[in-house]
């Protein structure tokens, strides 16, 4: 009343004016509040929305105007309600965040547990899971060291080949014997004695590669050659030859019975292998 009274005394210039800013005022609130209830799902309002909020005096009264402000700041306090139940407990955590800004974190520990570092009860699994990864670590390196350095070592058949044990009970005197070692043929002679002294007495100086035979034979009884011709490869004839000792028939060379070259092509003797004598008639060639 108070202000109707005041409002009656007022210039019209100033009661226009205040009109005016009423209803500026009445169309943000129907904006306002549409918008909320259309949020809130107050469909039912909406068609007191689309009606007219302002006009002329003529067309709507005082009472109208209240009841539709009424009714614009129930729906948008419906709408404000609704959005700070759902939204609560989202933002209650982002809002104190942005709020008061700190560097101590805190966590919501309402659904599960954080575990501080250093935590003194985990410290066991800790090392325990440490240790035995350096073990698994360290034991691999070992099996990778050992099959590396086994791979360069020779095979159980590589060892077998290298070398060869011949039994000399069964080899008679002059009699020549021819075993495989390494892939190669060997010869295994059992020379008499006219054979060692007849070889001890050739003349060193006049062979085409100088050797006496005390220095090819260990035991002069026996002589171990290798039965490879050194001309072109091929494998001589035992007991043949000019000098009775082996004879190449591809080219023609003659070796005596110490394996020295005495005619023929082949530029050098024939190669004299390791061997050495066991215990009884046993020999180890290699």
């Amino acid at each position: 009343r108070t202000s109707g009274a005041a409002a009656q005394g007022a210039p019209p210039g100033s009661l226009a004016m205040t009109a005016m800013l009423r209803r500026s005022l009445q169309t943000l609130a129907s904006v306002g509040a549409r918008a909320h209830a259309q949020r809130a799902g107050c469909v039912g309002f909406q068609s007191a929305f689309h009606a007219p909020v302002f006009g002329t005096e003529e067309r709507s009264s005082a009472a109208d105007r209240v009841s539709h402000s009424r009714l614009a700041a129930a729906v948008a306090w419906r709408g404000m309600s609704t959005d700070i139940t759902v939204n609560s407990a989202n933002s209650g955590a982002i809002t104190a965040a942005l709020k008061t800004p700190t560097a101590d974190i805190k966590y919501d520990e309402s659904n599960h547990s954080v575990d501080k570092p250093g935590d003194p009860s985990k410290r066991a699994f800790t090392y325990m899971v440490l240790t035995g990864g350096r073990v698994i670590y360290a034991s691999a390196l070992r099996l990778a060291v050992l099959k590396f350095l086994l791979s360069m070592s020779a095979s159980a058949d590589v060892l077998a080949l290298a070398s060869l044990e011949v039994d000399l009970a069964k080899i008679e005197a002059g009699q020549t014997v021819t075993v495989k070692w390494r892939g190669k043929p060997v010869f295994i002679r059992r020379r008499t004695e006219g054979e060692v002294e007849r070889e001890a007495a050739v003349d060193v100086a006049s062979l085409r590669d100088p050797q006496a035979d005390a220095d090819r034979a260990v035991n002069p009884e026996w002589m171990v050659l290798v039965g490879v011709c050194t001309h072109l490869g091929c494998v001589p004839i035992s007991n043949a030859g000019d000098y009775n000792g082996w004879f190449c028939p591809c080219h023609g060379s003659h070796y005596d019975a110490s394996g020295r070259i005495r005619k023929g092509p082949a530029p050098y003797n024939l190669e004299v292998p390791e061997y050495k004598f066991m215990d009884g008639d046993k020999m180890v060639i290699g």
